[in-house]
């Protein structure tokens, strides 16, 4: 008792099958991949954005430190 052992396992993995269909389960995977992938691309336009956004104020801090000192 307590610990499910392999007949449990095939009892769930049928009930599974017969719930979503063979062709459900790696419809679901793929969905599940493609979420996965565009969130990964979100991220990393995100860090680009970033990174312009320190790069640009850090170039703006410089200029208007070099016009006041010229001033």
């Amino acid at each position: 008792m307590g610990g499910l052992s392999l007949w449990h396992w095939i009892i769930v993995l049928v009930v599974v099958l017969l719930l979503f269909g063979r062709g459900k389960i790696p419809e679901l995977m793929g969905d599940l991949a493609k979420g996965i992938n565009s969130f990964k691309r979100g991220m990393r336009e995100d860090e680009k954005e970033n990174a312009k956004a320190i790069d640009g104020k850090s170039g703006e801090t410089v200029a208007s430190k070099d016009a006041s000192r010229q001033a």
